[in-house]
């Protein structure tokens, strides 16, 4: 199988570890197929948008999402390595509130499959990382939305100690008691 699925401590939340192919000139490996994709997770979303962004030692890009518009995300680093995080936003689940944490990097090719109703952010960890991303709906400007990532209600273990470098738009997020939610 291409693709080891590992859930996460969320329902729906999945690490996919794909099937890398490494010899004395390096590796290869698939980083998407829609069939194996599917077959491995039994799901088949349709992802609309490609995403890239790079970010130097300590920067915290979200916590992020979308109340209309939802994205499911699929996520994974391509150079260095980061801290990703999500939030559970759907207000009537179990699970609401409640967040996970994976290390992805160049050198695990971990991929985080993040549903629709959640919030999502990394924290950089290296030196420099290059974070790539597909999203199953287009960024809408009005519907977007951040959480706070220190908020203690949700109580986020980061793994530095030291004061993330923020956008002001992160740095003012909504706590989880204020937030917009998935109803």
């Amino acid at each position: 199988m291409p693709y080891h699925v590992t859930p996460t401590s969320l329902s729906g939340v999945l690490i996919l570890e794909p099937k890398v192919l490494k010899d004395d000139r390096g590796f290869f490996y698939e980083s998407f197929n829609q069939q194996d994709f599917a077959h491995a997770t039994g799901l088949n979303p349709t992802f609309v948008q490609d995403n890239h962004s790079q970010s130097k030692k300590g920067v915290l890009r979200g916590l992020h999402y979308q109340i209309q518009h939802a994205q499911g995300k699929l996520v994974r680093v391509v150079k260095g390595e980061v801290y990703d995080v999500t939030v559970n936003l759907q207000r009537h689940h179990p699970e609401f509130g409640k967040w996970t944490g994976v290390h992805l990097s160049d050198q695990n090719h971990r991929q985080l499959w993040i549903p629709p109703g959640f919030a999502h952010g990394f924290l950089v960890l290296s030196d420099e990382a290059d974070f790539l991303y597909k999203t199953t709906d287009y960024y809408s400007h009005p519907d977007e939305r951040c959480l706070l990532w220190n908020d203690p209600a949700i109580s986020i273990q980061w793994p530095e100690e030291n004061e993330p470098i923020l956008t002001d738009k992160d740095r003012r997020g909504s706590r989880l008691a204020d937030a917009d939610v998935y109803e």
